[in-house]
């Protein structure tokens, strides 16, 4: 499996960065934090626009950076292309030739994304003969990250994309991001401070505090990590891939399957066999020691408690797993437990999670209720969903 290495030690005074990464070399990569903690800086690294005494990276194969052997790639010479907070298109040429600035001097390879794909794939077609005074926030940002694209680029940064745009055009532009994952065959490294953006967006996700990274890892599982701050937090979620396997037209619900099992949902308006993320909130999680038999809640999951954590104020946060093909296995499960997957679905699911092994999942009680249902790790315990959103 291809690679990123990103090892980097620098020392300002006030503020050191000292990380060591080995990243995936596909999908998209969110280096999240609050602001200082190191993200910029090390994108700005990465990228060979600020230097770091002590540093290796390798994107690939390919060493950009070894400060032992005193090797260094300018910026220039790194097939990269960056995504600014601002789209700093040119203001004097129109969206095509802001698209064709500079492409007479990239080598074309083999692997590289086609303009017109880019164009499909960003939904700015129709806006080729436009200046950019005339477009809105949202689609200045889709022509530079097309620009960007257009070189032809082993790796994909991206700044804070969204940080200058309001609510609405932040909601317009995040479908057109979460394609990137989905059609890219390239890396892309994305620099937020939102935890919508990490939901809807990530693959992987880096947390960084104090110019280190704090966790790394698959999505799911570093946003369930009781060590780092997510869990704690009010707005605390998971995020599950899943596949669309049924519709319930009579209840307008729509059922989905993921790696330890299937949840109905609000009707979703997709086709059988579509990937979607599933995020689930913190606080729509709560616990049972036996599989409730009535309940209005739909979403019910055998589970094992795999950490207890103390949160805010009375507040405490269990850390759960859900056995792979649990809808199959659990004994004395709910009807709801027990519908039959599609053998093509099921499978599709199961190989796009054999990295991940059982799915995590947290759930914000009160401390009174952990106490009062005696709950420890190792226990196994049934979970009920209250709620769900479709991220895409």
């Amino acid at each position: 499996m291809t690679t990123i290495q990103a090892r980097f030690q620098l020392d300002y005074g006030d503020f050191k960065l000292d990380v060591d990464l080995k990243l995936p070399g596909t999908g998209i990569t969110v280096l999240f934090g609050h602001s200082g903690s190191g993200k910029t800086t090390l994108l700005r690294c990465i990228a060979g626009l600020q230097r770091a005494p002590q540093g290796k990276l390798e994107i690939n194969g390919n060493i950009w950076q070894d400060s032992e052997r005193n090797l260094f790639l300018p910026t220039h010479k790194r097939p990269l292309g960056y995504v600014f907070q601002e789209a700093n298109l040119f203001p004097h040429l129109t969206v095509r030739d802001n698209l064709h600035y500079g492409l007479k001097r990239i080598k074309q390879n083999p692997g590289a994304v086609e303009l017109e794909q880019t164009l499909e794939l960003l939904g700015i077609g129709h806006l080729m003969e436009r200046m950019p005074e005339r477009l809105s926030g949202g689609e200045r940002q889709r022509v530079a990250i097309a620009r960007a694209l257009a070189l032809n680029p082993e790796i994909l940064l991206m700044d804070e994309p969204l940080a200058s745009l309001d609510f609405k055009r932040k909601q317009e532009i995040l479908p057109f991001l979460s394609r990137l994952h989905q059609q890219l065959d390239i890396p892309v490294l994305y620099v937020t401070h939102s935890q919508q953006e990490v939901a809807q967006l990530a693959d992987t996700l880096v947390i960084l505090e104090g110019g280190q990274a704090l966790a790394s890892g698959p999505l799911s599982e570093t946003q369930s990590r009781l060590d780092v701050p997510l869990a704690q937090d009010r707005e605390a979620a998971t995020v599950w891939q899943a596949t669309v396997i049924e519709h319930e037209a009579d209840y307008h619900l729509t059922r989905v399957a993921f790696v330890g099992g299937s949840l109905s949902l609000p009707m979703v308006d997709a086709q059988v066999g579509t990937p979607l993320r599933v995020q689930i909130y913190a606080r729509d999680v709560s616990i049972a020691l036996e599989a409730p038999t009535a309940t209005s809640i739909l979403n019910v999951l055998p589970a094992t408690i795999t950490g207890i954590a103390d949160g805010r104020d009375s507040q405490t946060v269990v850390q759960l797993r859900l056995p792979r093909m649990a809808a199959e296995t659990a004994p004395g499960s709910p009807r709801h437990f027990l519908h039959p997957w599609r053998s093509e679905v099921s499978q599709s699911v199961g190989n796009r999670c054999d990295q991940v092994g059982d799915q995590a999942l947290l759930a914000h009680i009160t401390r009174k209720s952990a106490l009062l249902l005696g709950l420890q790790i190792g226990m196994a315990v049934y979970v009920q969903i209250k709620g769900t959103s479709i991220l895409n």
